[in-house]
């Protein structure tokens, strides 16, 4: 009988939980390149995302921001239009800066190693309102060598799916091996 690999032992696993473990960790020796080697300038992806009240709500509690302009429900009622100095209840101003990444890792490339997200430079041009649908897109735009290191640069804009209004944009850079 093989022995089972070492496991945490605050966080134990099955036999079932430990095998796909290792089965996922060595699928990502074999699979994963570095972020460099992943991304053309010039690649294009996007995705959209529905700013829900309830999302709202989950990221401003995350991030310890309780702000009432924020708040489009309320108890037993669920969707309201909530206030704020913009009409209804908007959406926390970086909240879609924090879904960029799930945009810029293509999911269905293999897993990228070694990146790390190193700068960005928001610029936020309008509120969103609750209850609105956005594209967050990101383009590779450039890549770069400092210090000797490798970087991939991002253009990120964010638009209402309904009439391509601008919301927000940022660079972004992500380091890789």
């Amino acid at each position: 009988m093989t022995p089972l690999p070492a496991t945490d032992a605050l966080k134990p696993m099955s036999p079932i939980q430990a095998r796909q473990t290792r089965e996922f960790i060595d699928g990502l020796a074999s699979e994963a390149r570095p972020y460099w080697d992943m991304v053309e300038i010039g690649d294009e992806l996007s995705r959209d995302l529905h700013l829900s009240a309830e999302l709202v709500i989950l990221y401003a509690d995350g991030v310890e921001d309780f702000n009432p302009w924020y708040e489009g429900w309320r108890m037993n009622s669920w969707h309201v239009e909530g206030q704020s100095p913009f009409g209804q209840a908007i959406v926390p101003p970086l909240l879609v800066s924090h879904f960029v990444l799930s945009v810029q890792f293509d999911a269905t490339r293999p897993f990228s190693i070694g990146s790390i997200h190193t700068f960005h430079d928001s610029e936020i041009l309008e509120p969103i309102l609750v209850g609105t649908t956005v594209r967050i897109t990101t383009r590779a735009v450039e890549k770069f060598e400092k210090r000797g290191r490798r970087y991939v640069r991002h253009a990120v804009e964010v638009t209402d799916v309904e009439d391509n209004r601008v919301y927000f944009r940022e660079t972004r850079d992500i380091l890789s091996l």
